[in-house]
């Protein structure tokens, strides 16, 4: 019995990364995927999200996972703090998580966000009015992800900039995560009609300037956020702590996710525009387009499954 706490630990260390994972994507969904139909696709009739009968599906999912895993996440954390399940599901301890943690008071808002977000979707009639509130909620919870992690964490002048560098990155995350999983979803259809493909061109089309923005953004705050959790004093942390090599590898995958995006705004979309109205080109590029799109979708998946790991270890600018 002397191990258990040890063991336990070891079980539920991995529990609230996992939660935090699902938090990630969850709020991607709620926030990336309901913006994606605002600004990508057509307002109302063929091609619109109010007319696609799986949007009001993925959001509602995005909402549940969102909610769930941020409620599970405060005995999951407490749990981790007192070394054992059985402590870290008391009252008591449940209680000082939430009324004395800053982690704690951010995950209970997320969750009653998140769960308002998925009520409303089901609730309201489909519209850019209903996607513009789902859009605030889920941003409202993205940003409380720097409560989550080391952006709150800051202390002195310089404390407000990577709070805001933080939230930054994560709406930007949010933004262009989201959006892979709506074009996921409408590439699934094998042969679309012709209505559809234009549509999907559009949308694509109008997301490539957003994403020259969204990797500028992500650039710019990854450099401060950097700054402040590694420092120009500490780069030999990038390989020589747990923290730095996660970042590294998170660094790598973000270069690819870089080059498939740039493949999938000049080549392959301008290769489905040619191909619009012949049947054979039209298929081929659909094609290319969708395993391009999830390739660069589980790429940015094991990003967040990368942040969800190391936001949990100490960086080494705090070493």
């Amino acid at each position: 019995m002397a191990n258990w706490p040890s063991r336990s630990a070891d079980v539920l260390e991995p529990a609230v990364i996992v939660l935090r994972l699902m938090q990630y994507m969850g709020a991607m969904v709620l926030m990336g995927s309901s913006l994606f139909f605002v600004y990508a696709l057509p307002g109302v009739g063929a091609g619109s999200a109010a007319e696609t009968p799986w949007a009001r599906k993925l959001l509602a999912a995005g909402g549940a996972l969102l909610a769930v895993a941020a409620a599970l996440s405060v005995p999951g954390q407490a749990s981790v703090l007192t070394g054992s399940l059985a402590e870290g599901l008391k009252p008591e301890t449940l209680s000082a998580v939430v009324t004395g943690m800053d982690l704690g008071k951010a995950a209970v808002l997320r969750a009653v966000l998140a769960a308002l977000a998925g009520v409303l979707v089901l609730v309201l009639k489909p519209s850019r009015t209903s996607w513009a509130l789902t859009v605030a909620l889920g941003a409202l919870a993205t940003a409380s992800f720097a409560w989550m992690g080391h952006g709150a964490a800051s202390e002195g002048p310089s404390a407000p900039l990577h709070l805001v560098s933080d939230i930054l990155h994560s709406w930007a995350a949010a933004v262009w995560v989201g959006a892979l999983v709506a074009f996921l979803l409408l590439l699934r259809v094998p042969r679309p009609t012709p209505e559809a493909t234009a549509s999907l061109h559009r949308a694509l089309h109008g997301f490539s300037g957003l994403g020259t923005v969204l990797v500028a953004l992500l650039v710019a705050t990854g450099a401060i956020n950097s700054w402040f959790l590694v420092g120009l004093g500490h780069l030999s942390g990038l390989w020589t702590t747990p923290y730095g090599r996660l970042l590294s590898l998170k660094l790598l995958l973000f270069v690819v996710m870089l080059g498939l995006a740039a493949a999938n705004r000049f080549q392959l979309t301008p290769a489905l525009a040619r191909g619009l109205g012949s049947s054979d080109d039209e298929h081929t590029a659909l094609a290319s387009l969708r395993r391009s799109v999830l390739i660069e979708t589980c790429v940015g998946l094991a990003v967040l499954a990368l942040v969800a790991w190391f936001g949990t270890l100490a960086p080494p600018a705090s070493m």
